[in-house]
C-alpha cells in the first residue's frame, strides 16, 4: 500500500546480509514532503526503505533488500554495520509531539510485515537512540514503544524491581539486550530510560535493575541472528 517515491541514495546489503533488524527514527523536519526532499537528495546522501507520514501515508523510497543510508555508526548486539542488517522506517515527528494515530496505525502494519516477511524478532526492532545513544535520540520519549510491544513488535519489561542496583550486572544485563559492551553505563542508562522508562530520573535504581534482568533473560538480542 505504500507510495513509490525512489531515493538514489542505496546500495547492496555487504556480504549478501538480509535484513534482521528494524531501526525506527523521526524525520525532525517541519513535514513529510519536507523529508522526503531530503531523504531523496543524492548530495545528502541518507535515505530510508520508508517514511509514514503523520496523516498514516506510506512512501517506499528504497527496497527493503537494498541497503539504505540511515543508521550511520552504531551497535546492536553483534552487528556493528547497522544499516546492512537494518530496514530504516523514517516517522514524521518532532520529537517534541505526540505521534499521531494515524501514524502508529501505518506503522503496526508495515512493521507487521516486515517482520514476517524476513522473520525478524521482536527484539531486533529498536530505536536510532538505542544503537547510537552518543549521537541519536530517536524516535524519542513519545514514542509508544509499549503499543508495538502489546502486538509483538517490539520486546517490553514484566518484572518487579531488583533486590539491588548495580551498575555492573546492569551493563551485563543491558549488553545481553544489544546495547554496545564498551560504552558507559550512564549513557546506556540514559538510551534504556528513554524508551523503557521516560520518565525516571536520577542514579540507576532496582527498577532499571529489574528491567534490564527481565528483558535480558526473555529477548537476548542475538538469538538466531544473521551477523557479519
Amino acid at each position: 500500500m505504500a507510495t513509490w517515491r525512489p531515493s538514489p541514495n542505496f546500495g547492496p546489503r555487504r556480504g549478501g546480509v538480509r535484513p534482521d533488524m528494524v531501526v525506527l527514527h523521526y524525520t525532525a523536519m517541519v513535514d513529510a514532503e519536507a523529508a522526503l526532499a531530503r531523504l531523496c537528495d543524492p548530495t545528502a546522501e541518507v535515505s530510508a526503505h520508508y517514511l509514514i507520514a503523520r496523516d498514516g501515508q506510506v512512501f517506499q523510497l528504497v527496497e527493503e533488500a537494498d541497503r539504505a543510508w540511515h543508521a550511520g555508526i552504531g551497535v546492536w548486539g553483534a552487528v556493528r554495520d547497522i544499516n546492512s542488517h537494518a530496514i530504516g522506517i523514517e516517522l514524521d515527528n518532532d520529537g517534541q509531539q505526540p505521534f499521531s494515530a494515524p501514524l502508529m496505525g501505518a506503522l503496526d502494519t508495515l512493521l507487521a510485515g516486515i517482520m514476517a516477511r524476513w522473520s525478524i524478532p521482536p527484539e531486533r526492532v529498536i530505536g536510532h537512540s538505542d544503537m547510537a545513544p552518543d549521537r541519536k535520540a530517536d524516535p524519542g520519549p513519545r514514542f509508544d514503544w509499549r503499543r508495538l510491544a502489546w502486538q509483538g513488535l517490539a520486546v517490553w519489561p514484566d518484572a518487579a524491581p531488583d533486590a539491588a542496583a548495580d551498575p555492573v550486572a546492569f551493563r551485563e544485563a543491558t549488553t545481553q539486550i544489544g546495547y554496545g559492551p564498551d560504552w558507559d553505563t550512564g549513557l546506556v542508562l540514559s538510551a534504556f530510560r528513554q524508551r523503557f522508562r521516560p520518565w525516571a530520573d536520577g542514579p540507576l535504581d532496582t527498577t532499571d535493575m529489574g528491567q534490564a534482568r527481565d528483558l535480558a533473560r526473555r529477548f537476548p538480542v542475538d538469538r538466531g541472528a544473521r551477523v557479519s
